[in-house]
Protein backbone atom coordinates (compact mmCIF):
# COMPACT_ATOMS: atom_id res chain seq x y z
CA UNK A 1 0.00 0.00 0.00
CA UNK A 2 1.51 3.42 -0.88
CA UNK A 3 0.84 6.35 1.59
CA UNK A 4 1.26 10.25 0.59
CA UNK A 5 1.25 13.16 3.27
CA UNK A 6 -1.94 14.17 4.24
CA UNK A 7 -3.22 17.24 6.09
CA UNK A 8 -4.88 16.76 9.53
CA UNK A 9 -6.28 19.16 11.17
CA UNK A 10 -5.58 19.13 15.25
CA UNK A 11 -8.43 19.13 17.54
CA UNK A 12 -7.08 20.71 20.31
CA UNK A 13 -5.57 24.18 18.81
CA UNK A 14 -7.54 23.48 15.28
CA UNK A 15 -4.49 24.13 13.39
CA UNK A 16 -3.21 21.99 10.21
CA UNK A 17 -0.37 19.46 10.37
CA UNK A 18 0.78 17.05 7.96
CA UNK A 19 0.78 13.08 8.39
CA UNK A 20 3.24 12.16 6.46
CA UNK A 21 3.80 8.96 4.46
CA UNK A 22 6.27 7.33 6.96
CA UNK A 23 4.16 8.37 10.05
CA UNK A 24 1.41 6.60 7.95
CA UNK A 25 3.16 3.47 7.71
CA UNK A 26 4.45 3.43 11.07
CA UNK A 27 1.00 3.53 12.11
CA UNK A 28 -0.04 0.70 9.90
CA UNK A 29 2.97 -1.36 10.82
CA UNK A 30 1.55 -1.06 14.68
CA UNK A 31 -1.95 -1.60 13.57
CA UNK A 32 -3.51 1.61 14.78
CA UNK A 33 -6.82 2.16 13.38
CA UNK A 34 -7.32 6.17 13.80
CA UNK A 35 -5.40 8.85 12.43
CA UNK A 36 -3.84 11.24 15.05
CA UNK A 37 -6.38 13.77 16.02
CA UNK A 38 -3.95 16.35 17.61
CA UNK A 39 -0.97 17.58 15.68
CA UNK A 40 2.75 16.75 17.30
CA UNK A 41 3.03 19.85 19.55
CA UNK A 42 -0.26 19.14 21.14
CA UNK A 43 0.54 15.40 21.25
CA UNK A 44 3.77 16.48 23.23
CA UNK A 45 1.77 19.03 25.26
CA UNK A 46 -0.74 16.09 26.34
CA UNK A 47 1.91 13.65 27.15
CA UNK A 48 4.03 15.82 28.97
CA UNK A 49 0.55 17.14 31.50
CA UNK A 50 0.13 13.07 31.52
CA UNK A 51 3.89 12.16 32.58
CA UNK A 52 4.13 11.54 36.14
CA UNK A 53 5.77 13.90 38.23
CA UNK A 54 9.30 13.99 40.38
CA UNK A 55 9.11 10.43 40.92
CA UNK A 56 9.83 9.06 44.64
CA UNK A 57 13.03 7.12 44.12
CA UNK A 58 13.86 4.75 46.82
CA UNK A 59 18.28 3.51 47.76
CA UNK A 60 18.57 0.23 47.96
CA UNK A 61 21.49 -2.00 47.63
CA UNK A 62 21.40 -5.08 44.93
CA UNK A 63 20.48 -8.01 46.27
CA UNK A 64 23.05 -9.86 43.68
CA UNK A 65 26.15 -7.64 43.29
CA UNK A 66 26.02 -5.61 46.45
CA UNK A 67 25.99 -1.98 44.77
CA UNK A 68 23.76 0.51 45.63
CA UNK A 69 20.78 1.47 43.02
CA UNK A 70 18.03 3.50 42.84
CA UNK A 71 14.92 2.58 42.31
CA UNK A 72 10.92 3.61 41.79
CA UNK A 73 9.03 1.37 44.02
CA UNK A 74 9.22 0.26 47.78
CA UNK A 75 11.25 -2.23 48.17
CA UNK A 76 9.72 -4.95 50.64
CA UNK A 77 11.53 -7.66 52.39
CA UNK A 78 10.10 -10.41 51.12
CA UNK A 79 11.88 -9.48 47.37
CA UNK A 80 15.24 -9.47 46.23
CA UNK A 81 16.00 -5.74 44.31
CA UNK A 82 18.44 -6.20 41.53
CA UNK A 83 20.74 -3.16 39.87
CA UNK A 84 19.62 -2.36 36.69
CA UNK A 85 22.48 -4.45 35.07
CA UNK A 86 21.54 -7.92 37.35
CA UNK A 87 18.23 -7.35 36.99
CA UNK A 88 18.64 -7.49 32.54
CA UNK A 89 21.18 -10.97 33.36
CA UNK A 90 18.16 -12.45 35.44
CA UNK A 91 15.72 -11.46 32.97
CA UNK A 92 17.16 -13.47 30.29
Amino acid sequence: MAFEDRTLTCKECSREFIFSASEQEFYAEKGFQNDPARCPECRAARKQQRAPRDREMYTVICAECGCETQVPFRPTEDRPVYCRDCYQKNRR
